[in-house]
């Protein structure tokens, strides 16, 4: 059911002018991309201007290489990392960190892969991109085709799974999602790429469901998103070639949506509105809506509600805040989209490229380019720049957001920016 645009409205101005009322909630970014996914949240507070030297609350060195996100729990962080031993040995790990003062808690070994699996990627990519998941009493970690397991608080690996093999292109990259007991992810590789779903609990192999798809490059590295319909929960899952949507029970296809040779797709498709939203991928990207109620096999040609070209991303997500959507495109183009007609408000040219997904917070979206700065923008109908913040180091992976803070993850550090510096 969709919330009326009034009260979609109060209940963002309650969670910016009375936070103890979002506590718990503003306090958790359990997954890629937050509580639901889409990169908006309830916190109060967020800071709007930082640089290198203010506003950073703290800066602590992460071991090892890896641009999977922070998540936050229960004032935990959580992460990933490849760390390189002796005679180009890696091993993947999970971290957890104090999110008051930044300092290790736990550092988890947890594969100890061939080196062969771990060297075939893209530049931008590590071996640790995919994002954590916390819930439960349990942390979820993701490395694709070199494995899956569940960490308990401590640090103890509970389950790990190895099974599910496919030859990926440029490493791995999709962030696993949690639904209904099971964790799911794609397996898209250079050739017969498959969904899966893995038992939350236990590690096994509850469904496999190839992608049959007709593009000619088969690699994509999207993360799943659950919606919930009229008929029942979906996994909505972007591939090569078309989005599917996932019966979570048995994995069976209930429809797709087909955008051509699409390849490579990374952003993670938005839910909003009766509407998906979602990128087609590389070469040329399109931004699709797609209405999802009531679709059954091919659903092409009569539920795309909109398209759009000039200013598609091919990596970063989308995000909507009201009745607007925000993206902004590898190149730096950020636009201002009307969600019901798919009418360009704005479009402005941002320094620098973007891998990160944007974040929202109080009214204002927070768009960090690879250089690791940040353009702190009104989410308005008209343009208007806030800030632009440099933190003076590199950066693709996307901010994790609490009261008063943002956790920011750089190439070396993780930065936590504090309103209170």
């Amino acid at each position: 059911m969709e919330i009326p645009p009034l009260l979609r409205k109060s209940a963002w101005f309650a969670a910016a002018l009375l936070p103890g009322l979002c506590t718990a909630a503003s306090l958790e970014w359990p997954q890629f991309r937050g509580p639901a996914g889409d990169g908006v949240s309830s916190a109060a507070q967020i800071p709007v201007e930082w640089s290198a030297s203010n506003g950073v609350a703290w800066s602590v060195e992460v071991p090892g290489k890896g641009w999977s996100s922070p998540v936050l729990s229960k004032g935990r962080i959580y992460l990933t990392s490849a760390v390189e031993g002796a005679s180009s040995e890696v091993t993947l790990n999970a971290l957890c960190l104090d999110a008051e003062s930044g300092k290790l808690l736990w550092n988890t070994e947890v594969f100890r892969p061939d080196p062969g699996e771990v060297k075939a990627m893209h530049r931008k990519n590590t071996a640790a991109s995919p994002t954590p998941i916390v819930e439960d009493g349990k942390v979820y970690v993701h490395f694709g085709h070199m494995g899956t397991a569940a960490l308990d608080l401590d640090g103890r690996v509970r389950w790990s799974q190895t099974s599910l093999k496919y030859k990926p292109v440029h490493g791995t990259g999709g962030s696993p999602a949690l639904t209904g007991g099971l964790l799911v992810f794609s397996a898209d590789g250079s050739a017969d790429p498959f969904v899966a779903a893995l038992d939350a609990q236990t590690g096994a192999v509850r469904w496999q469901t190839p992608r049959n798809t007709t593009a000619k490059k088969n690699f994509s590295f999207c993360t799943p998103q659950v919606i919930n319909l009229k008929t029942g929960p979906q996994i909505i899952l972007p591939g090569s070639g078309f989005v599917g949507a996932y019966r979570p029970s048995d994995g069976a296809e209930i429809w797709r949506v087909n955008y051509g040779e699409g390849y490579s797709v990374v952003p993670r498709p938005v839910y909003s509105h009766g509407m998906l939203f979602l990128s087609s991928g590389f070469d040329s990207a399109s931004l699709l809506a797609i209405r999802p109620e009531g679709a059954e096999g091919d659903a092409t040609a009569g539920n795309i509600a909109w398209t759009l070209k000039k200013g598609a991303p091919h990596t970063p997500s989308v995000i909507i805040v009201e009745d607007l959507l925000f993206c902004v495109s590898d190149a730096g183009i950020a636009s201002c989209v009307d969600v019901q007609s798919g009418e360009v408000r704005w479009s402005e040219r941002l320094a620098g490229n973007f891998s990160s997904s944007p974040v929202a917070a109080e009214g204002r979206i927070y768009f960090q380019n690879e250089a690791g700065v940040a353009f702190v923008v009104k989410a308005s109908s008209t343009y208007e720049l806030l800030a632009t913040n440099d933190l003076g180091e590199k950066t693709l992976a996307s901010p994790a957001v609490a009261d008063g803070t943002l956790f920011i993850r750089g190439e070396g550090h993780l930065f936590k920016i504090s309103s209170s510096k």
